[in-house]
């Protein structure tokens, strides 16, 4: 046993002897251009090929790095088993998992095994850098074989980019958007003002026929799945909504589903914070694709009336100079205060030119008059589905019975339901004000809810009865009056005592009449 630790030492000892020798009689240069050398052989009888993925990239962060990172961590990593970092980035609703240190990951794509690395050295001190720089340097290499290069790349980058970007917008909290200040810039060069959307509407919550919904959630479905459809037949990735019907039939908290069941953000647009044409292309501009740019109430926002029905607006004076040549202030600013988007700078808006700088966007128009929009405004191609926001219906009235008192169909309460069915059509009650009853009364328990509702759904309709029967009523004796002014005097002789002069007049009168 002496003997081996004997000859083991005197190896040891002879391999320092020759490394330092090495190290004395050949230069660092030599020894790494053989060492580049022995690299370049190795890998060229090697059945794979590498790439690095570096985290930064000069001065600026890498993208690809972050992206890789994103997509190994939530797709590749959970399903292999790897040692993973838990974290949750700012104004995030789920959690991310990172990959670990010098921890290896094994994907596939298009039928070809890669393999991702990931690799954490400490950064060896250099000169000085204005920028503080990460104490250890990161990297993925990705090994890939020499036959698969053709397939991978850049399909696999690219696959990976969109993948990550997807992950990133899935995980963080939607954003509603508004222009508070019109067209102007912030500080950043943005019009618009975020907030986080939180609103908790979805399809499931929402009052409406259960058949509309599913078809409003399969063209949603389309519309987002359709990149590859909208380019093969040359039209520009968008679609428009228009929601109409009277007030309090739930045209927000559809927009609102519809922002979270695509997980798309909002952009409100308030039409009379701007001032001219130019200004709302600029806000157009600065959308973001996988968007729903709202335009509520837009019949009380511009006037965008039917053309068809009015008559044609007289022109508008323009400020006289005096007689010195000076324009009146007064009044030119007053002019230049008004708004002036127009139906044509609206119309480009949503369907000309400018509407394809982004894609993947939903333009939504909500009314309560339908009939006063100008019909170039509701054509298809503009406004591609029409929706009708209308009354509370019966299945309507039982997702909101769920909703508010978590109403499962009890047989007690079957000979309410019964009513409920019954009345509720003739009242023509909005989803609104069935909430609202159904607010005040959750804490009396579910049956004495129903039968509130009951009453008040019966008051409501009974009275619309009474209404409709007196406007009836009414309209027929205005049209007996009409009838009776309008046909010609017969039979009717003149009175006694009359003379031939007042004959004659009424004659004349008659025969005017009936000319």
């Amino acid at each position: 046993m002496r003997e081996y630790w004997t000859a083991l030492a005197s190896l040891m000892g002879a391999v320092a002897f020759m490394q330092g020798f090495l190290h004395a009689v050949f230069p660092p240069e030599l020894r790494a251009a053989v060492a580049r050398l022995l690299g370049r052989m190795t890998r060229s009888f090697s059945p794979y090929c590498y790439f690095d993925v570096t985290e930064t990239d000069g001065m600026s962060n890498n993208e690809i790095y972050d992206a890789v990172q994103l997509y190994l961590s939530s797709t590749a990593a959970p399903s292999s088993g790897a040692r993973l970092s838990l974290t949750r980035p700012h104004n995030a609703s789920s959690f991310t998992f990172g990959l670990a240190a010098s921890d290896r990951v094994v994907d596939a794509f298009l039928g070809a095994a890669v393999t991702w690395e990931h690799v954490v050295a400490p950064r060896q001190s250099g000169g000085f850098s204005w920028r503080p720089l990460p104490e250890e340097k990161r990297r993925f290499t990705l090994r890939i074989r020499r036959g698969d290069r053709e397939k991978l790349l850049p399909a696999y980058l690219d696959h990976i980019l969109a993948t990550a970007q997807e992950i990133r917008r899935r995980s963080q909290d939607r954003l509603l958007y508004t222009n508070a200040r019109g067209g102007a810039m912030d500080g950043r060069g943005l019009p618009w003002d975020p907030v986080p959307f939180k609103h908790p509407s979805t399809f499931d919550t929402l009052a409406m026929d259960p058949d509309r919904k599913e078809s409003i959630k399969a063209d949603l479905r389309d519309f987002a799945d359709g990149s590859a459809f909208y380019e093969r037949t040359g039209r520009a990735w968008k679609r428009g909504y228009l929601l109409y019907g009277p007030p309090g039939t739930g045209k927000s908290s559809m927009i609102a589903a519809m922002a979270n069941f695509l997980g798309y953000d909002v952009y409100d647009l308030e039409l009379t914070e701007v001032s001219s044409n130019a200004e709302l292309r600029k806000l157009l501009m600065k959308t973001t694709s996988k968007s729903i740019i709202v335009i509520e109430d837009i019949d009380c926002s511009v006037d965008l009336t039917n053309r068809a029905a009015l008559p044609a607006p007289a022109p508008k004076p323009r400020p006289r100079p005096s007689i010195d040549g000076s324009v009146d202030q007064d009044a030119a600013g007053a002019a230049a205060g008004r708004s002036s988007i127009t139906l044509s700078g609206l119309l480009n808006f949503t369907d000309g030119l400018w509407s394809c700088c982004g894609s993947e966007r939903i333009f939504v128009f909500t009314t309560n008059h339908i009939e006063k929009l100008d019909p170039a405004l509701l054509r298809s191609g503009r406004m591609d589905m029409h929706v009708f926001m209308s009354y509370c219906s019966f299945p309507a009235l039982k997702i909101l019975l769920k909703n508010y008192l978590c109403f499962q169909g009890d047989a007690d309460c079957a000979e309410v339901m019964s009513g409920l069915e019954e009345w509720i059509d003739a009242a023509e009650i909005t989803p609104a004000d069935v909430s609202e009853v159904l607010i005040k009364n959750r804490r009396n328990g579910e049956k004495q809810a129903m039968e509130e509702l009951l009453d008040v759904i019966k008051a409501r309709a009974e009275k619309r009865l009474i209404g409709t029967a007196a406007a009836r009523k009414d309209g027929e004796v205005e049209e007996e009056e009409k009838r009776a002014v309008g046909s010609p005097k017969e039979g009717k002789e003149p009175a006694a005592g009359n003379d031939s002069c007042e004959v004659g007049q009424d004659e004349e009168t008659d025969a005017k009449k009936q000319l």
